[in-house]
């Protein structure tokens, strides 16, 4: 029996992009309030058996849709400022990619570290540093949420994050694709980059306490090349707690990420909400019509 496949997507300037198998499909408004619908199909490399893989999918997923979310996040922002629609060149994407990657590297891994270093003569254990390590990570990337979320033009995105959770939820649970019917979900998801990224921090304390004290430029190392590992990690346990959500203790982990999905996502507007039904409708189409022939 085939795996179902989830429809999931992420807010744009001014909209919602949803992920099909096989397409993708953007609804973004457009500075004359127009909603304009663009579908694409995915390239081969996002539809590969390798996204199957168990830990190595755990790497090429959240890569892809890095490079996804910047592809989609800039396209956006040439149609709700109606300026002419460049194509990002591949060279300015990875570089792009690389910029975002080592931003967050060098704020969430290397500077706890550093930090930590501080007061490190006060700990009695090496277990007892990585966790207070860990901790002030959890407490950076709070911080940046809270401090990211103060921006007017970022609070308007949360809120298309929100719409675009709202209607996953009711698609998944049966509900029609109207308005009627969305309003009442959840501006929270259990599959959210959120979540994601907090249990990649948690994960990351028991990975960097295995390791114990070593060196520092072997800490060093650590945090930068165990990362992929990590993720991998981290992505498996989503996918399965995903899959169990209906288990009582599921749930219990869970909450964390969905609390703090509270910081990322907004209670949308009903505009915001059928620009995500746009979308979520168009690649549904797509992918049908592809299905088809």
């Amino acid at each position: 029996m085939p795996e179902t496949f989830h429809y999931g997507g992420q807010a744009v300037i001014e909209g919602v992009m949803i992920r099909g198998q096989k397409n993708i499909a953007m609804a973004v408004h457009r500075p004359s309030g127009e909603l304009s619908l663009i579908i694409k199909p995915l390239a081969a490399a996002y539809t590969g058996k390798i996204r199957k893989i168990p830990l190595v999918r755990g790497v090429v997923i959240p890569l892809e849709t890095l490079v996804l979310g910047i592809q989609t996040l800039l396209y956006s922002a040439n149609i709700s400022l109606e300026e002419e629609k460049q194509e990002i060149s591949p060279l300015t994407l990875w570089m792009l990619i690389a910029v975002s990657l080592t931003f967050a590297v060098a704020l969430f891994f290397l500077g706890p570290l550093f930090l930590v270093r501080f007061i490190d003569p006060y700990l009695a254990s090496a277990l007892l540093s990585n966790i207070v390590e860990g901790i002030i990570r959890i407490a950076i990337f709070v911080l940046y949420l809270g401090v990211i979320s103060l921006i007017p033009e970022i609070r308007r995105v949360f809120a298309y994050h929100g719409a675009e959770h709202k209607v996953v939820n009711a698609y998944e649970d049966g509900a029609p694709l109207e308005l009627e019917a969305i309003r009442k979900y959840s501006t929270a998801h259990i599959r959210c980059g959120t979540s994601f990224l907090l249990v990649v921090l948690i994960i990351a304390i028991i990975v960097f306490a295995l390791l114990g004290h070593p060196t520092l430029w072997l800490r060093i190392l650590s945090r930068i090349i165990l990362v992929p590992v990590i993720a991998a990690l981290s992505y498996e346990l989503i996918h399965f707690s995903a899959a169990h959500a209906d288990n009582r203790l599921i749930r219990y982990l869970l909450a964390p990420g969905l609390i703090l999905q509270a910081m990322t996502t907004r209670e949308p507007s009903d505009i915001q909400l059928n620009a995500a039904i746009s979308a979520l409708r168009g690649v549904i189409e797509a992918d049908q019509l592809q299905e088809d022939g």
